[in-house]
């Protein structure tokens, strides 16, 4: 079957470049949550979520159902079995009902070994320390950081939504979705994935729920307009750096231009 893509995209070449990498990097970001619960690393995960709950509630309120940010974080904490105490706990020190931490989000961009874009998002309660930290990171592997806006523009922000493809017809999907203003589905393995711009978010999310569609993740995230494929030694290079990045504890997302498949995947898990 055609994806929706088919009707909104004249450059589908390009498009289907950015869901491959989009999908390389989903798989990492899987073997990466379970590495971290196999390193006994859920306290340094839960903190993260937390944080990430805390924002959302601050900018947006503390109701769920209406405020999509909250609930895609909610969603994440329960998806780490976070419980729903510490959940609560956030939400309200997020909207001032509890005394917490003020954190600010902050974005870092620069390039990485071999030329490759990296943008990283962080929530900091000392801006200070996190962008010194980041910068030194970036020179351990003779990187540097830019300037706001140096590599941003190499990327584009959508929503992402994994579901199950097993029990849910595709085409009954695929009209679901594209209603609701998603712009891609597509097969990957046992799973659907849907591709939608920022302000649609929230629709997507409701108009799945209410057909009574499990989601299995949902996020944003930044999806690079142009990769790049290197040698696997240098690709190691380049995810060792994001590594690091992403085990700091003010990192909440690391995002770059490196082009990642299965067996570059399998590789370095």
């Amino acid at each position: 079957m055609g994806s929706i893509q088919d009707y909104f995209y004249p450059n589908l070449f390009l498009f289907t470049r950015q869901f491959d990498f989009m999908s390389g990097h989903s798989k990492w970001s899987t073997i990466k949550r379970a590495k971290a619960v196999t390193d006994g690393r859920r306290s340094k995960v839960w903190a993260r979520v937390t944080r990430d709950i805390m924002t959302a509630a601050r900018e947006g309120g503390g109701d769920v159902g209406m405020n999509p940010r909250l609930a895609t974080a909610v969603d994440k904490a329960k998806s780490e079995n976070m419980p729903k105490d510490n959940i609560t706990r956030a939400i309200k020190r997020g909207t001032g009902e509890i005394e917490g931490a003020d954190y600010v989000e902050s974005t870092y961009e620069g390039y990485g070994p071999h030329g490759i874009a990296i943008y990283v998002e962080g929530l900091t309660d000392n801006t200070n320390r996190t962008v010194a930290d980041v910068r030194h990171l970036f020179g351990k592997y003779g990187a540097g950081l830019g300037l706001n806006g140096s590599v941003a523009f190499q990327f584009v922000r959508k929503g992402i939504f994994t579901i199950a493809s097993a029990g849910n017809d595709e085409m009954t999907v695929f009209e679901l979705v594209a209603d609701a203003g998603a712009e891609d589905l597509t097969q990957d393995g046992d799973d659907y994935s849907v591709t939608c711009p920022v302000e649609s978010f929230g629709t997507v999310t409701s108009a799945l729920e209410g057909a009574g569609i499990s989601i299995k993740e949902s996020e944003l995230q930044r999806i690079p307009t142009t990769t790049t494929r290197l040698e696997l030694d240098e690709a190691k290079a380049v995810m060792k750096l994001i590594e690091l990045l992403e085990d700091h504890q003010d990192v909440q997302a690391v995002y770059s231009t490196l082009e990642i498949d299965d067996a570059m995947i399998e590789a370095m898990a």
